[in-house]
């Protein structure tokens, strides 16, 4: 079979069909991947390290060949596979969230609800994201994967109460018995929450940005105009000396 030419630069085509295979080494998910490219031809593979040591490799194409690229994975990947996801129709909102888009800006997550799925696994978020967005008429408002998370993954949904309690309901159940499920439905999220949540998740960085120091008020009677040089202050010199009179 010839080679494909190469894709040109741009957002990342993670459609119709994903696949993602997760393993506790590196060295067998780097060899999983070399399989799994040689056994289709996919239109999308990417494969990196994420915390805490485990390996992922995400595959995208048509059904079919993702399909038998996981099934060459699988072979290869053996017992360190720790988690699998194969989506034959993937929510186009889970792949808006892969690629790191916020689905609200800062301040703007201002739902009835917010709703919370953690796994400890990248695969298990994102098979609990594409059921939760199929089933219910929420807004993923995240997912994170892995980093700095010492590998779980977790989602935010948002919406009307009813749907997020459906979307959490659909996508943990999906997920049901995978390793570290937790999840939450939250009513009338407090403002001062939402903005933590949509500002830099990590801990480190909120304590950081507290702690910055606030930039000095321009003084106003020493601030220039532009085109206009200042004049410096006049300083009242003292007046003469009252002269002593004499005893």
């Amino acid at each position: 079979m010839a080679p494909r030419p190469p894709v040109a630069p741009g957002p990342l085509a993670i459609e119709p069909a994903l696949a993602l295979l997760e393993l506790d080494s590196i060295a067998a998910g780097i060899e999983a991947g070399d399989a799994m490219a040689k056994r289709a031809p996919i239109d999308v593979i990417r494969a990196g390290t994420v915390h805490p040591g485990k390996y992922l490799v995400l595959v995208a194409g048509t059904v079919g060949d993702v399909e038998e690229a996981l099934d060459a994975g699988r072979e290869v990947g053996g017992s360190a596979i720790l988690d699998v996801v194969f989506l034959p129709n993937v929510h186009p909102d889970v792949v808006a969230a892969m690629r790191g888009e916020r689905a609200a800006a800062a301040g703007e997550a201002a739902g009835e609800a917010l709703g919370i799925i953690e796994t400890a696994t990248v695969a298990a978020i994102i098979e609990a994201a594409d059921a939760g967005c199929k089933g219910a008429h929420v807004r993923l408002l995240e997912l994170r994967l892995a980093d700095d998370l010492g590998g779980k993954g977790y989602l935010l949904f948002d919406g009307p109460v009813a749907e997020v309690e459906a979307a959490v309901e659909i996508g943990g159940d999906r997920i049901a018995g995978s390793p570290g499920l937790v999840r939450r439905v939250i009513p009338q999220l407090h403002a001062e929450m939402a903005e933590n949540l949509a500002a830099d998740a990590r801990f480190a960085a909120r304590i950081r940005e507290a702690a910055a120091p606030a930039e000095p008020a321009a003084n106003p009677a020493t601030t220039a105009k532009p085109g206009v040089i200042a004049k410096p202050e006049t300083i009242a010199k003292p007046g003469p000396r009252s002269a002593r009179k004499p005893r």
